[in-house]
């Protein structure tokens, strides 16, 4: 089993980046979820762990102490990027103290081109930094910005379910090449999930199709369950 710990970005009181109505812990639990439902629904050898499945406080020492001690393979983080309201696109980054031939930048690498296929963002490219996340993890560790939320051509797209459901899958592509995950062989009937007439996710699972239904039920006028097969 590969051992991917999640970590959506910030949470409870720390709100993060914020723009056009939007906050960054949000939306980045969302993504989070996705990634999570898609790893849980398709593959067989993917165990996923959360630093946060809700709205709660949670410190930078207690996600990479938690990813640590349960021995993660990899530690991903999302976040969203804000600024002055004028940049725009998608970056990721690992540790400042890694070249760009380390296994950590290899997987960095395919990370950012299976996001980048499906993003339909600006590329800002691959980027290194000293943050907490990347310093103090034992394993490989990547971290992710998937937009500005105070820009408005990224925080339209941002603000879309579907598009969320498109970066969601992109990152478990990108796991899927960097560590060989494999498909499960898992048969029965896939729901397809349309919120106001745009499919957000499709799944076999019950509980992943009533996650989906939850996700989007404060914000939708109209969701559609629809079976597919």
């Amino acid at each position: 089993m590969v051992k991917i710990y999640l970590d959506p970005g910030h949470g409870g009181s720390n709100i993060g980046a914020t723009g056009h109505g939007m906050e960054e812990k949000t939306i980045t639990l969302d993504i989070a979820l996705r990634i999570r439902d898609i790893l849980e629904e398709e593959y067989e050898n993917a165990e996923v762990m959360m630093s946060r499945t809700s709205d709660i406080d949670k410190s930078l020492q207690s996600r990479t102490d938690e990813a640590n001690n349960w021995g993660a393979d990899y530690f991903l983080s999302i976040h969203i990027n804000g600024f002055d309201g004028s940049t725009q696109g998608y970056e990721d980054f690992i540790h400042n103290s890694l070249s760009d031939t380390s296994q950590t930048a290899r997987y960095r690498d395919i990370m950012h081109e299976e996001i980048m296929k499906v993003n339909e963002l600006r590329n800002r490219g691959k980027k290194k930094a000293n943050f907490h996340v990347l310093r103090e993890t034992r394993m490989s560790a990547l971290l992710t910005e998937n937009g500005f939320i105070d820009h408005p051509e990224d925080a339209e797209k941002i603000a879309d379910p579907s598009w969320r459901q498109k970066v969601a899958r992109g990152h478990v592509n990108g796991l899927e090449r960097a560590f060989n995950l494999s498909r499960s062989n898992q048969q029965g009937t896939i729901y397809r999930v349309i919120v106001d007439g745009q499919q957000v996710g499709a799944y076999r699972e019950e509980q992943n199709i009533l996650n989906e239904v939850k996700r989007n039920l404060n914000q939708a006028d109209r969701i559609v369950v629809e079976k597919v097969q």
